[in-house]
């Protein structure tokens, strides 16, 4: 209770008069501390329904247009559509941790059996709920493909709609959920029920909410993928800046798919967005946010995001991100222009969009790019459209701090842009063995859609297994793992046999590289990466001191090469000479005794034959 009300309590139990309170001032966080916006005035405003309009969505009927609707309100307005329009299917498709629905929004004229022969766009909106433009967009489009004319934008093309990914992070809403985005004004959570980060889950494939959507993806076969975000980070003039993994043909593991997304989607969207009052851009991340010129740069090429993904998987896919200062109409009525363009670019272009997906899914190279890591070299130079910014002295942070000033910089900027680079090259082997063991990884890899073979019998066949070489626990969890690293590798040639149920997996197929990255333990997307293999750090067995000591004596005796070995160690290494424990682990390792699965990788490599 504020102080003012427990005073207005005691006067009034003492009978004394009380004067009429005045409103309390609003606390800091609900006072305006972002940055201002340009002022804006787009033709795409001409798209927001009247009030009047019996199917005026939430986001239209507020009068600042800042709101989006609660997950019982947005599946109850889609299922009214679903009844009101035969255009309209809901189609539930997984269920989150805390036992909600998650549902999909099919637009067709084709009923319930898609016509495999028409592209078909996938929208996904939500995997971060506080970023929830396209959920808005999504709602407009449809209902004016229901009802207002847009109709045949479903004459050659079929669209799907995921309203919202991460329905329970949607839920846990409030107006304090991202403080750098200007609205709606009651956001989702960034992070899942379980406190999981969906648009990390790509590769792995933990969460609930991303296993529905590869089973939703292997029903539908998307031919463009559009995943709708809002950025965080520095002011700029674009509104909607969107791109994908190969853009400009930088290590792109797609060539022919980024080739059509860069050539023949990206002038079309910008023109289209331009004429509806949009400016949009490349998606790029500050490389200095106390420097705004200092650069730009990819943000990295990691498969573990959706474009990643995407890339190795050989699904043409689009990340946007919209400016997160930028209006929430602004960034919604950009998203569906978007959205609308790209299903006339696909009812037009669509076959050749197909062309390129096949091509690159019979790509078998034999060299995989991995573990990319910023170039400190820029690649280029280029002009970007700046918002004007001062410095100002922060007794906050001690320090001068970056002010946005909200106008329009006139100069265009010239700044270096930074791309990424593979710090490792993995070969592809013409096949792995996962022991039936490890369900969960075959799991994984089912659902991932790669094609297996499963043995029927027990089999011993001659492998590479590969012998990890001092791998590192990461010092904190991340995303409900504690991640391993491992530099080095080597290789040992082993018969080794393999349980009935074990599973081949070939990478001549067009998610072998997909394969090889999930399954090398040097890739850091790998699932060894993700710390899904921990038991091939435990050691098994010890010897005691009483019995290594004078078996080590023999052992000497016995290989005057092996003594030269040890007497040499000695020699260069002072810390391992004074070390009685360490001098004797050295023997000890060099003994049948010795735990032989110890760093071993339990998944094994086919040798050609």
């Amino acid at each position: 209770m504020r102080t003012t009300a427990l005073l207005a309590t005691a006067l009034l139990a003492l009978g004394a008069p009380v004067m009429a309170q005045t409103t309390p001032p609003k606390a800091p966080w609900d006072e305006a501390f972002l940055p201002p916006a340009p002022h804006w005035q787009g033709a795409s405003q001409a798209l927001i329904r009247d009030k009047a309009d019996p199917w005026v969505t939430p986001f239209e009927a507020d009068a600042e247009h800042n709101v989006s609707p609660t997950y019982a309100d947005t599946r109850a307005w889609f299922q009214k559509l679903d009844k009101a329009s035969p255009l309209i299917r809901v189609e539930d498709f997984g269920v989150s941790p805390q036992g909600r629905e998650i549902f999909a929004v099919i637009a067709s004229k084709d009923g319930d059996k898609l016509d495999p022969k028409k592209p078909l766009l996938l929208v996904q909106a939500g995997i971060h709920p506080g970023e929830i433009d396209g959920k808005d967009a999504g709602m407009m489009l449809l209902r004016d493909m229901a009802f207002h004319d847009k109709d045949s934008l479903l004459d050659k093309v079929n669209l799907v709609l995921i309203p919202i990914l991460s329905v329970d992070g949607h839920e846990r809403a409030s107006a304090y959920s991202r403080p750098n985005q200007r609205g709606p004004r009651i956001q989702g959570w960034r992070n899942t029920a379980t406190n999981q980060n969906l648009n990390r889950d790509f590769m792995k494939l933990d969460q609930p909410e991303m296993r529905a959507l590869k089973r939703l993806q292997a029903k539908y076969k998307a031919d463009l993928y559009v995943d709708v975000h809002v950025t965080d980070g520095m002011d700029y003039q674009y509104d909607v800046t969107y791109g994908f993994n190969g853009e400009n043909g930088v290590w792109n593991r797609s060539p022919a798919i980024a080739k059509w997304l860069d050539g023949v989607l990206k002038p079309v969207m910008n023109k289209s967005l331009e004429a509806e009052g949009h400016i949009p851009g490349e998606l790029v991340f500050g490389v200095d946010e106390h420097n705004p010129k200092a650069g730009f740069s990819d943000g990295g090429l990691g498969e573990r995001f959706s474009s990643g993904w995407g890339a190795a998987a050989h699904v043409p896919t689009i990340l946007i991100e919209n400016h997160s200062l930028k209006p929430h109409a602004q960034r919604v009525l950009g998203t569906y222009v978007f959205i609308e363009t790209a299903l006339k670019l696909l009812a037009e272009k669509g076959g050749d969009l197909r062309q390129a997906i096949a091509a690159d899914s019979a790509l078998r190279p034999a060299e995989i790019p991995a573990n990319f890591v910023a170039d400190p070299k820029p690649a280029y130079t280029r002009a970007f459209k700046g918002i004007r910014y001062e410095y100002y002295d922060s007794p906050a942070s001690g320090r001068k701090e970056v002010r946005w000033l909200g106008e329009v910089d006139p100069e265009i900027w010239n700044v270096p842009f930074y791309g990424s680079k593979p710090s490792l090259t993995l070969k592809r082997p013409a096949a792995y063995y996962v022991p039936s063991h490890r369900p969960d990884i075959i799991e994984r890899l089912k659902l991932h859609g790669v094609a297996l073979e499963a043995l029927p019998a027990d089999k011993t066949l001659k492998v590479e297994m590969i012998r990890l070489v001092e791998p590192k626990i990461a010092p904190r969890a991340n995303e409900g793992h504690v991640q391993i690293s491992v530099d080095k590798v080597t290789t040992e040639t082993r018969d080794w046999t393999f349980p009935k149920g074990s599973v081949r997996v070939p990478t001549d197929q067009p998610l072998g590289d997909l394969v090889v990255l999930l399954l090398e333990p040097q890739s850091s997307e790998s699932l060894f990466a993700w710390g899904m293999v921990p038991e091939v750090l435990s050691r098994v067995e010890y010897i005691e001191p009483y019995a290594i000591a004078p078996l080590a004596e023999k052992m000497m005796a016995a290989d005057p090469a092996l003594k030269a070995e040890f007497e040499a160690k000695l020699a260069a290494e002072p810390k391992f000479a004074a070390d009685p424990a360490a001098r004797l682990a050295w023997f000890y390792k060099r003994t049948p005794f010795y735990d032989d699965h110890h760093l071993l990788y339990p998944i094994a490599r086919e040798i050609a034959r």
